[in-house]
């Protein structure tokens, strides 16, 4: 694969913000008992600074516009560096069309000003709710009880939200939500679904708990609660009841993308790590890459994840005419080889420090934890049985 001198020096400009910036305070978040403390809102104006939260606005909004591959280059560096960092950062590019694309001319003039010149202004989308989550993303078609339960009303030239939303990335530090809501209890929610834009000081609107996560500490997702929040109908998205219709380019064709870069990030760091310690350790009459089963687990790391780069990088090259939907199945396939790869490398990672691995001094836990966590997002492995419908 061939890189442009522009996505070359993307990559080295993610590359050294991570190893001078984040890396040295990833493992002090990290290890902060309480969730919400764990966020720091410094990195992100520092990332700010460079254009990282901005990355996918398109040059004609007077955003860098860096396409597909030079946002998979820079995910793959941050997340070497932390990944919930990375995803703090990330998780604003795939709601940018939102503002830029999807939005009414009158909207994108209130927001994304705000979104331009505020470096703390992150996004966020509510979906997911205490009884509909699998359920939201793949619904039962001709089941209206399936999926969100969050309502909003009419009443005159505003709507009534009432529900709640949890497991909300970036949720407790965005200063705008994309909030899905049911329009109409009657139907399947592709066709009852209506979107509206909230800001994070509309009355009514308040944040509930932080959730207390096992990795990805530094990365916030909290409940978001509506007790009549009022919302103008002048921040609506898409029409009334067509809230799941847009099939665009769209976040969940990002997110297979977005993720695996992640965890091949992560991957990347524990197999750095791992050689490093191998290489000074001395034990058993040696240094212990000099012994043969570390040599052959070394080996194995390294192979499993330049498969898994391999494998993103030919997807993500299929999706550089411009349809990131490209072939859904691919990507999922491809997200859930990449999380494969992760917690495998990194479990060795773990195991090639020994005793010491399971300890939070070593910088390999936090990474197997970090890992661990994306098994549990975005339906997780139940795309491999989606992408197996779709192949067959």
């Amino acid at each position: 694969m061939q890189l442009s001198d522009e996505h070359r020096a993307l990559q080295q400009m993610a590359r050294d913000f991570a190893e001078k910036e984040i890396r040295p305070i990833s493992a002090e978040r990290d290890l902060i008992s309480d969730p919400k403390e764990t966020f720091d809102w410094e990195i992100i104006k520092k990332g700010s600074a460079l254009g990282l939260r901005t990355l996918a606005v398109p040059e004609r909004f007077g955003g860098p516009g860096v396409d597909l591959m030079g946002q998979a280059l820079v995910i793959l560096e941050l997340a070497r560096g932390d990944g919930a960092i990375c995803k703090t950062f990330s998780q604003n590019w795939k709601f940018t069309p939102w503002l830029t694309e999807r939005g009414t001319d009158e909207q994108r003039e209130r927001f994304l000003p705000q979104f331009m010149e505020n470096d703390d202004f992150l996004l966020a989308s509510g979906n997911t709710e205490p009884d509909a989550g699998f359920d939201n993303r793949y619904s039962p078609p001709d089941y209206p009880k399936a999926g969100y339960k969050m309502s909003a009303v009419r009443d005159g030239d505003d709507w009534m939200l009432n529900g709640m939303k949890h497991f909300i990335a970036n949720g407790g530090v965005a200063s705008l939500y994309i909030i899905s809501t049911r329009t109409d209890p009657d139907v399947p929610i592709k066709d009852g679904t209506t979107l509206f834009l909230v800001p994070k000081d509309t009355p009514g609107f308040s944040i509930g708990r932080r959730h207390n996560k096992v990795g990805w500490r530094f990365y916030q997702n909290a409940e978001l609660i509506f007790e009549s929040c009022r919302v103008p109908d002048a921040n609506r998205l898409l029409g009334v009841n067509e809230g799941r219709h847009y099939r665009g380019e769209g976040g969940s064709g990002f997110n297979d993308i977005e993720l695996s870069g992640n965890l091949l990030g992560i991957a990347q760091a524990a197999y750095e790590h791992a050689i490093e310690h191998a290489r000074n350790r001395f034990q058993g009459g040696k240094i212990i890459i000099e012994h043969q089963a570390v040599k052959l687990k070394l080996a194995d790391m390294y192979m499993r994840l330049e498969a898994g780069r391999s494998y993103y990088f030919k997807v993500v090259e299929d999706c550089q005419d411009g349809d990131v939907e490209g072939d859904s199945a691919s990507k999922q396939l491809m997200k859930v080889f990449a999380t494969e790869v992760s917690q495998s490398v990194t479990r060795d990672a773990v195991e090639i420090f020994g005793g010491m691995g399971v300890m939070k001094d070593a910088p390999v836990e936090k990474l197997m934890r970090d890992a661990s966590v994306l098994t549990h997002l975005a339906a997780g492995t139940v795309n491999t049985l989606m992408a197996a419908e779709k192949l067959t």
